[in-house]
């Protein structure tokens, strides 16, 4: 893999990784259930990641939220995209490595996502059962890795946005 500089997101990245989102993504992106929970919330502080090249283009984004789910607090994963000139090489799963180690090493004890599970459970994430995304989320895509042991045992209801 080629070597890239990894460090957190800061502000005067926010319209660049917008940019790379919409490259990698359809049009339409921010209509889904997930965007919602985004809204007037910002990403969680040192967790979200960009990933620049050699000549400092940015080569992948990853972003962190915060989010209830019942009475639990929970990180919710996305978006991850790595530019299509670097898909391939391994970026998006080495920001999603970095990004759960880091919410780790923050205190955090459960990530979920609504994504692939073939893709998603190399790196630790299962479907999760009992756990509401806003429709019209599709269930079987509604995933979660633990970052603590167990901390997504008896974990159910509604995921909701962060109020604190």
């Amino acid at each position: 893999m080629q070597q890239f500089t990894i460090k957190p997101e800061d502000p005067d990245d926010w319209w660049e990784v917008e940019a790379l989102y919409d490259l990698c993504f359809a049009p339409g992106r921010e209509a889904l259930s997930s965007y919602r929970l985004r809204d007037d919330v910002p990403p969680v502080e040192g967790l979200s990641l960009v990933a620049r090249d050699g000549e400092g283009i940015l080569a992948g984004a990853i972003r962190f939220w915060p989010v209830h789910v019942g009475t639990f607090d929970a990180l919710l994963l996305g978006p991850v995209a790595v530019h299509p000139t670097h898909q391939g090489e391994g970026l998006g799963g080495f920001l999603i490595h970095e990004g759960l180690q880091a919410g780790l090493t923050r205190g955090w004890e459960r990530v979920m996502l609504v994504g692939d599970a073939p893709y998603y459970s190399r790196f630790g994430f299962a479907r999760l059962t009992g756990v509401e995304m806003p429709p019209p989320t599709n269930p079987e895509r509604v995933l979660g890795a633990e970052l603590a042991l167990d901390a997504w045992t008896d974990v159910k209801g509604p995921v909701t946005r962060w109020d604190r």
